[in-house]
């Protein structure tokens, strides 16, 4: 009954399989350990921006450029305020607010886009904290760059005059005439009696939507593991069915003899090879 399994057919769906099963499981083992790291990355950012809090403040031209070992360092920076912008669509402790974002015009020429704090509901000039006047010297987290559309930055255009959807570089050149800082800082306490913003980790260190594709791929690869012995097995019991079928001789070559059996064509197993005789028509007279 299993001799169908010799067949070349059945060879080549058995060593599909044999070599199917590791590597699936191979792949989903090695998408799990993708998700592993990422979140071992995002625990370890975490640690790194709570560490730097309590490190001494650098200036800022030694932290440049911002990279993942320095993003969220302590940066001290001197100058006078300038333009004030707000950022809308940004939330804190779950509740929908916008940040204050000031350029501090420093002696290099420069401006350094400092966030000065958070406020609550939506963005009204008339509510931010004009800056202090005359030469400051600020102190805060170093932050990146962010990039609209990634990260939850909005990517929208078309705001008001003196709102930016993101802190970043390119945004902000468009709207001063001077130079920009490729980073950011957020004071560590909050100006005028505004909320300070804490410091994000490191861009590509967070639960981002990558990590959790690759948990997805990570089921997908075992829920293809369960496929394959599926389809395996049910065509194994389709062929052991059939198998059985012909034993019992309910075969496809008994059915078409008994097919052919019922129809009484001749040749049949019960045919009977009787010549029909011609009626009402009479033999020519030799």
């Amino acid at each position: 009954m299993y001799r169908f399994l010799l067949t070349p057919r059945w060879w080549a769906i058995n060593v599909f399989l044999l070599l199917s099963i590791p590597f699936c499981v191979f792949m989903g083992s090695w998408q799990l350990g993708r998700f592993e790291d990422r979140v071992d990355n995002h625990r370890e950012a975490q640690a790194q921006v709570a560490d730097a809090k309590k490190e001494k403040a650098r200036p800022l031209d030694e932290l440049l450029p911002v990279t993942k070992a320095t993003s969220g360092k302590q940066a001290t920076a001197t100058g006078r305020y300038d333009a004030q912008l707000l950022v809308p669509g940004r939330t804190l402790d779950d509740k929908d607010g916008y940040y204050v974002l000031t350029l501090l015009r420093t002696d290099t020429g420069h401006a350094l886009p400092v966030v000065r704090g958070w406020l609550p509901g939506e963005p009204d000039p008339a509510k931010a904290p004009a800056p202090p006047a005359g030469e400051v010297t600020v102190t805060g987290a170093l932050q990146a760059s962010e990039t609209p559309g990634s990260n939850g930055v909005s990517a929208r255009g078309g705001l008001p005059e003196g709102q930016t959807a993101a802190i970043s570089t390119a945004s902000l050149i468009n709207l001063v005439p001077y130079d920009v800082y490729d980073a950011w800082i957020t004071l560590n306490r909050g100006d005028s009696g505004m909320r300070a913003v804490p410091a994000s980790a490191p861009g590509g260190t967070g639960l981002d939507l990558k990590a959790f594709q690759n948990l997805g791929y990570t089921a997908e690869w075992f829920a293809f593991v369960g496929f394959v012995i599926f389809m395996w097995f049910r065509l194994f019991r389709r062929e052991v069915e059939l198998a059985r079928d012909v034993e019992l001789g309910l075969g496809p070559a008994t059915d078409t003899a008994d097919t052919a059996a019922d129809s009484g064509k001749p040749g049949d197993a019960d045919g009977d090879d009787v010549p029909r005789q011609a009626t009402g028509v009479s033999s020519p007279v030799q």
